[in-house]
């Protein structure tokens, strides 16, 4: 059974924030993820962490202005400041929640960029990913690049499986990992086992959602039970992140957790 991961980024938003930890807790989950907290002080997310005793097992590092169109800054160019300091928060953050994972967000093409300024862009991209998981070596943290598809996020910069991990292969730091999120990828390419299968060892993390929708992962087109028993066959070992919007409310929608629990033998810390 794969231990499944509360992403309080999508998940319980019928409370505030830091209440969420709480609801994930009363839900059954071990394990929690978000996006970006950095509104919030350290101190109430640690307090709220060790008070419902979850782990939180991969944040965000700060995209930018996400009102202004930013969708992080690893590959802009004359940025590269603003990447050091959201790196170094990001790794602030980490070390106080015991956090190992961090998501280090590409950022996006602008509208008519052609192959010169594409390169540009992703010598940018290498060079800081190679900086970025040099410090995160340091704490033991491991930096992850995701694809994301162009539906959800026009022009962003990484979008499928093979340009992930030929980026992982260029920075070439053991600490640098990618992580599949099965609804970007079925929404770009498909053929979600033997990509999974083909790149596991270099997977860091993996997200879930319904395609289409991004609704609770047992509607639509993606068979997910069939994917959990590949996880299980292939002894992944990390954490498969609910990265959805709940179609009518979280606790409605996590009738599927419920029955996949009660079908199959849990792992430790399952969900």
């Amino acid at each position: 059974m794969p231990r499944f991961s509360a992403n309080l980024s999508f998940l319980f938003h019928e409370v505030p924030f830091l209440q969420r930890f709480a609801e994930a807790a009363h839900a059954g989950f071990r394990a929690v993820e978000f996006a970006f907290a950095y509104e919030y002080r350290l101190q109430e997310i640690v307090a709220e962490q060790r008070a419902h005793r979850v782990d939180v097992v991969l944040i965000n590092a700060p995209p930018g202005d996400w009102q202004a169109g930013d969708r992080g800054l690893a590959s802009l160019p004359g940025r590269e400041h603003e990447f050091t300091a959201s790196i170094a928060q990001a790794l602030q953050y980490a070390r106080a929640l015991e956090c190992t994972n961090v998501h280090v967000m590409a950022g996006v093409l602008p509208e008519g960029a052609d192959d010169d300024e594409r390169a540009r862009r992703r010598r940018t991209y290498v060079r800081n990913l190679k900086q970025a998981a040099s410090e995160a070596a340091a704490q033991g943290v491991t930096v992850l690049i995701e694809p994301i598809n162009p539906r959800d996020v026009p022009g962003y910069l990484l979008q499928t499986q093979a340009d992930a991990h030929a980026i992982r292969q260029e920075v070439g730091a053991s600490n640098l990992k990618v992580q599949m999120d099965f609804y970007h990828a079925q929404i770009v390419e498909g053929d979600l086992t033997e990509k999974f299968r083909h790149y596991l060892p270099h997977i860091g993390h993996v997200q879930i959602a319904g395609v289409p929708g991004r609704h609770e992962p047992d509607v639509g087109e993606v068979n997910y039970a069939w994917l959990f028993k590949v996880l299980d066959e292939s002894k992944y070992e990390g954490y498969v992140g609910c990265e959805y919007r709940p179609a009518n409310g979280t606790a409605a929608g996590l009738g599927w957790l419920y029955r996949l629990l009660d079908r199959r033998p849990a792992r430790a810390g399952a969900p």
